[in-house]
């Protein structure tokens, strides 16, 4: 729609799982509504629950036909009857009752997040290895929506594994009934909750939150067993809990997440006065002026609130704005296919595989093979460009995923980033981007791919308040550790400054890919105007000092911190002054 925004080229549009509440599925529900104003003959199909067809039907105005799918399968629903209980221990009960049973079909639990899959998993597989053989194998497979890792096939040798044919049992969150459909699905496990991710603008940072379900999605699972076969679901709730507590409908994403990307998209189809846009959802207006902000703070706005030219080659990259802010920085600073390595690894699922129990030890004397010491963003370099190799010197699909599984790497995770990375590549090529020749592993790269880093990230540094790995905040007062799988935390290495692709707020404050900087190179990249607005403290006086001694070049006003085309201006380490690439 970027390039085509009244789609001529298309006659039908099927948007699918509205259910979910996506950004994406929200906007593209807006943006059609106009498009079919303007096109009458575009045929829009609208997949959805009975839960959300009345508000559907007013947003689209009366008349549409309504076509209803029900399940051709009865369902049994049975509920929890008295209070909850503490959900492992009730899964496990069921589950192994089932088992018991001896009535053929698979079992699919949804679980409250992923952590919980990883924990079930453990208990699954060591408790269901000591039961009767006879019964047949449980075959326990952990389904990442996120990670969309289909892996449902069927088992080739079941007639090999026992006197009774093996029975999967699928763990899974939210966003899983998607992933699946099969006749083979009989019983359905529902614990009633999920931990959702709730963007706070305050602080620039996700919290995670614990919260019942919709009465949607509840509806959704009951579905999973209904479309093909007749089954059962447990609901580990009561009638009275999902009457009361659940909301009728999932939370909007357009209400809890972080709206800068999506604020960049509307600017670029030209969608002005977001605020007074005809969502479903209205975004919340204090993302929607931490968005703008944020998009000033990176140059991607002119002074009337429109996109800089900047602004608009930030938008040809399907990257976050501070990531595409970052990947246009390398450009001056001689490090663009570093930076697309980068960007491509922190956009795909992350590359450490989940690991067995028994093997962390061996899974992190693996990773430390691949550490470099100017921190993990580094680290993601030497990982992409060993798994590279891999691939040029392998026979076979076979070995590179068997080089992974040595290495303890996910090899979806690098695949994906692989397409990232050839798709990012091509983009800075049609664009006739400035692209120099890999040089990574100088002192000079290295410098010059924390500046670009820099570049985009100057609101995401933080510094150890106390030498113990305390790092606080610089933009808010919150106090987060390092990530354990961080090549800090690995090696005990703590720099006092980092800059930090990611923080959330659970229960581990982490801060995820994090490289040390030095407050100098902080000082000289991020913008003044961001500079005097950070809250005061003991970070900002020590940074106040770093400026003075650099003298007033650091210092820089406003107005000489932006070039002709909105971007910040010079602010090298004793550089002379150098003008950043623009392109025509």
């Amino acid at each position: 729609m970027m390039s085509d925004p009244f789609l001529g080229s298309y006659g039908v549009v099927v948007l699918d799982d509205l259910q979910e509440r996506s950004i994406a599925s929200d906007v593209l529900l807006g943006l059609l509504r106009d498009v079919l104003l303007a096109r009458p003959e575009l045929k829009l199909v609208l997949n959805c629950p009975p839960h959300l067809l009345s508000r559907l039907s007013g947003y689209y105005g009366a008349g549409a036909p309504l076509i209803a799918v029900r399940g051709r399968h009865p369902v049994e629903v049975v509920h929890l009857a008295g209070p909850q209980q503490e959900p492992f221990q009730a899964v496990l009960r069921l589950l192994f009752d089932i088992h018991g049973s001896g009535e053929k079909g698979d079992v699919v639990v949804f679980l409250a997040c992923e952590q919980d899959i990883e924990k079930a998993y453990e208990l699954v597989c060591r408790e269901g290895s000591r039961l009767d053989p006879g019964l047949g194998e449980l075959l326990v497979v952990p389904l990442y929506p996120r990670e969309s890792r289909v892996v449902l096939k069927p088992p080739e040798d079941v007639e090999k594994r026992g006197p009774a044919p093996p029975r999967r049992v699928v763990l899974t969150t939210s966003s899983g009934e998607s992933l699946i459909w099969s006749p083979s699905f009989r019983f359905a496990i529902d614990l009633g909750m999920e931990r959702r991710r709730v963007y706070n603008p305050r602080i620039r940072a996700d919290s995670l939150v614990l919260q019942p379900i919709s009465q949607s999605q509840a509806d959704t699972r009951r579905q999973v067993l209904g479309a093909t076969a007749s089954g059962k679901l447990f609901r580990l709730y009561s009638e009275d809990f999902a009457a009361k507590d659940m909301r009728p409908l999932k939370p909007a994403e357009m209400q809890e997440a972080n709206l800068t990307s999506t604020v960049l998209f509307m600017k670029r189809v030209d969608i002005a006065g977001l605020g007074h846009c005809d969502f479903i959802n209205r975004p919340a207006p204090e993302s929607l002026m931490q968005a703008l902000e944020d998009l000033d703070y990176l140059a991607a706005l002119d002074d009337d609130g429109n996109l800089s030219e900047f602004g608009i080659i930030m938008s040809e990259f399907p990257l976050d704005p501070q990531l595409s802010k970052s990947v246009l920085a390398s450009c001056e600073f001689d490090c663009v296919d570093e930076m697309l390595t980068i960007a491509a690894m922190v956009t795909a699922p992350s590359c450490f595989a989940r690991l067995p129990q028994g093997t962390e030890a061996a899974a992190l004397a693996a990773w430390k093979a691949f550490l470099h010491p100017e921190g993990d963003h580094f680290t993601l370099v030497n990982i992409y460009k060993a798994y590279q190799d891999a691939v040029l010197s392998a026979a076979s699909e076979h070995c590179v995923e068997r080089w992974c599984q040595d290495r303890f790497l996910s090899a979806p995770a690098l695949r994906t980033a692989e397409v990232v990375r050839a798709e990012l590549a091509e983009t800075v090529k049609r664009i006739e981007l400035p692209y120099a020749e890999p040089a990574f592993g100088s002192q000079e790269n290295a410098l010059n791919i924390k500046k670009a880093l820099v570049s985009g990230y100057f609101m995401q540094i933080a510094r150890d308040v106390d030498g113990s790995g305390n790092y606080l905040m610089l933009t808010h007062k919150h106090v987060a550790q390092l990530h354990p799988l961080s090549g800090y935390a690995l090696t005990g290495t703590l720099p006092e400054w980092v800059l930090f692709h990611e923080f959330s707020i659970s229960d581990h404050n982490y801060i995820r890919v994090t490289s040390g900087l030095s407050p100098e190179l902080f000082v000289q990249l991020a913008p003044q105007y961001y500079f005097s607005n950070l809250p005061p403290g003991e970070s900002k006086d020590m940074l106040q000092r770093v400026m003075g001694r650099l003298g007033p070049e650091a210092a820089d006003s406003e107005d000489g911190c932006r070039g002709e085309a909105g971007e910040p201006g010079p602010h090298t380490d004793a550089e002379p002054v150098e003008q950043r690439c623009s392109v025509q």
